[in-house]
């Protein structure tokens, strides 16, 4: 990316719904480099000054592994775009937190989808920290909507807290599982049918393998899942919905986005308008935490300090509290 950044004609660019401008934006607001922070903040507000007269569909998709997330949302893609619908894919990667980079296979994966004019996937940013990955993405987000993107469609690559955390930045939550995985719950973690609004059992295909006909295995799991779902859910709240369909065929997809859909009229305007709310608020803390976070390993003074503190709890003769007060009173004194 260049040294200085042409917000203007960026934003005209993504105004346009040219391509080229979204992917420059999008890097931009994926840099931690102080001068691209700068532009990227002053992109975002520009976008916010002209916000879509009708609210983005944000859906979050979370998976098991093997349950052909891929394969699913190249199918919802392509039918929402014949739809007339224009839908952009986002990916938070919790492994670019280890290794530094982003995982590309999906977009090679989603071969047909990459093609649509109408469709635009991005894989995850490299980032220091799960938080930096999740920042980038919400950011990301607002850079499609400017762009005229009436959906997102954002995926978790990996499990566990990526999954709370993407549940945090769309409207519904959509979580894919299989049939056939040995006992139907094993494996899903109750928070995760806390969270999800719309529950789809993937790979109902009607093919038959040694006897058995995935699409009745389908049927049965997803029984078995709404009956543990009531129990998860008081009687009053959203009833998560779960059904069947096959990425691989496309049967059951538009099922699963009239659900979606039926989810976000339940919100009604004035629950979106909330829900988002909450979400800026605490994504709002969560900045402020990161901000922190690097100051901290910026500062002078707690570089001074953290050789020996870090030898001191290795050793076991200070406590990871004692510790931390070191670190926090170092950074105290450089901020006076």
């Amino acid at each position: 990316m260049a040294r200085d950044v042409d917000v203007a004609a960026l934003v005209s660019g993504i105004r346009d719904g040219r391509r080229a401008a979204v992917s420059q934006a999008i890097t931009l607001v994926e840099s931690s480099a102080l001068r691209h922070r700068v532009a990227a903040r002053e992109l975002l507000a520009t976008l916010a000054e002209q916000p879509p007269a009708t609210p983005a569909v944000r859906v979050g998709i979370s998976g098991v592994p093997g349950v052909g997330k891929s394969t699913f949302i190249e199918a919802l893609g392509i039918y929402l775009t014949a739809a007339g619908h224009k839908v952009g894919v986002l990916a938070v990667d919790p492994s670019s937190v280890r290794t530094g980079g982003s995982v590309l296979g999906d977009k090679t994966r989603m071969a047909q989808l990459s093609a649509d004019p109408n469709a635009f996937i991005r894989p995850s940013p490299s980032a220091g920290t799960l938080g930096g990955v999740a920042a980038a993405t919400s950011q990301a987000i607002s850079v499609l909507e400017g762009a005229g993107y009436d959906v997102v469609l954002v995926e978790t690559v990996g499990v566990g807290q990526s999954e709370i955390t993407v549940a945090g930045m769309v409207d519904t939550f959509l979580f894919l599982t299989l049939a056939r995985t040995g006992d139907q719950l094993q494996g899903i973690k109750k928070g995760i049918l806390e969270i999800a609004d719309v529950i789809a059992v993937n790979k109902a295909d009607s093919e038959s393998g040694a006897g058995v006909d995935r699409a009745v295995e389908a049927r049965a799991a997803a029984r078995e899942l709404a009956g543990a779902m009531r129990m998860v859910r008081g009687p009053k709240e959203w009833a998560p919905p779960v059904i069947t369909c096959s990425g691989l065929t496309g049967v059951g997809v538009d099922d699963v986005w009239a659900r979606i859909t039926a989810h976000r009229e339940h919100l009604g305007e004035q629950g979106l308008l909330a829900k988002r709310a909450q979400q800026q608020l605490d994504f709002t803390w969560s900045l402020v935490r990161d901000e922190l976070l690097d100051r901290l390993r910026r500062s002078e003074s707690v570089a001074a300090v953290r050789e020996e503190m870090s030898a001191q709890v290795l050793s076991g003769k200070l406590s990871a509290p004692a510790a931390a007060d070191l670190i926090l009173a170092a950074y105290d004194e450089s901020t006076d």
